[in-house]
């Protein structure tokens, strides 16, 4: 059994996280770490874990662990590294945004960098949208054919954290749909780097623009870019580039959210309009996401089928 810590383990990711690794037939939670919340049992917080497990909170760290995600608030994460010595032997798998664009780390896209991921220490999990994005336009840049691209996206309100806004009120939520960070999102700078590792002349625009949706969980991302390939050979190298990947499938019907809310997959649907490729994919932006894709990172760097603990369906009504 993987001896596993959680770090940060009230807030969305972490709850997430807890169940999966609960229900792993690998993994053996040690601890789950949380400042608020120590000494209470984990269902006060994550109420869908009454009845799964007597852990509870705690303020103390054991680092007698094989693995230890940080699932904290951003700038947390790399506060945590600076103020703790690591045991050599402990794997590190990073929820946050803080080392994703740090050279010495691993990018824990398993779609992108399965390999390095599995002699990895030190993994930095991607971002939700970037992850959904990237999946959208990888075989592009894999072939040498990313042009500029025009994308939009929604994410449900989970997106957001745990900790309640004024963007993620119920009252100001429910019925509406607005966007935020146009062309300014945080994630891509971590969607460039990457594309520039298939496509290192790659200097043309990514134009996001993101969606707050009035649901719970999910993205959906549209890219939509000019292309000389016919229909059929899109689909092809979509279907080549990801045959060995066992989470993310193409599909020549539409795609919706409920198809993969509360699971770790990714489904990719391309049409073809007047000369421009469009690629929708859609993922649960908090198991494909983040805690998810963690698990997965977690069982490469063990050595295990990566679906491990990890074969979840979703429920399209």
């Amino acid at each position: 059994m993987i001896k596993v810590g959680i770090v940060g383990g009230a807030g969305y990711t972490g709850g997430e996280l807890i169940r999966l690794l609960l229900n792993h037939p690998s993994a053996e939670i040690i601890f789950v770490q949380s400042r608020s919340q120590a000494g209470e049992p984990l269902h006060t917080v994550h109420a869908d874990l009454l009845g799964e497990t007597e852990i509870g909170f705690t303020d103390e760290m054991n680092f007698n662990v094989e693995v230890l995600f940080l699932c904290m608030g951003h700038g947390a994460s790399s506060e945590f590294i600076s103020q703790h010595s690591l045991p050599e032997h402990v794997k590190i798998i990073d929820l946050s945004q803080d080392f994703r664009m740090d050279t010495e780390k691993v990018y824990g896209l398993p779609e992108l960098n399965k390999e390095a991921i599995r002699s990895a220490n030190f993994v930095a999990n991607p971002g939700c949208f970037a992850t959904a994005i990237q999946l959208a336009l990888l075989p592009m840049a894999h072939n040498g054919a990313l042009k500029e691209v025009h994308i939009s996206g929604i994410t449900g309100s989970t997106g957001a954290g745990f900790q309640p806004s004024k963007t993620t009120h119920f009252s100001w939520r429910d019925s509406n749909v607005s966007s935020y960070k146009a062309f300014d999102h945080q994630h891509m700078a971590e969607v460039t780097r990457s594309l520039m590792q298939y496509q290192p002349w790659f200097d043309q625009p990514l134009n996001f623009i993101p969606y707050r949706g009035n649901f719970t969980r999910g993205i959906l991302v549209t890219a939509y870019q000019y292309c000389e390939w016919p229909l059929e050979e899109a689909i092809r190298v979509y279907k080549e580039y990801y045959q060995e990947h066992p989470f993310v499938s193409v599909s020549q019907q539409p795609v919706d959210v409920k198809q993969v809310v509360n699971t770790n997959k990714c489904f990719v649907n391309i049409t073809m309009h007047n000369g421009y490729l469009m690629v929708q994919t859609v993922i649960d932006n908090l198991l494909k996401g983040a805690s998810g894709q963690a698990v997965q990172n977690m069982n490469l760097m063990h050595g295990l089928e990566e679906t491990t603990g990890l074969k979840l369906k979703g429920g399209a009504f």
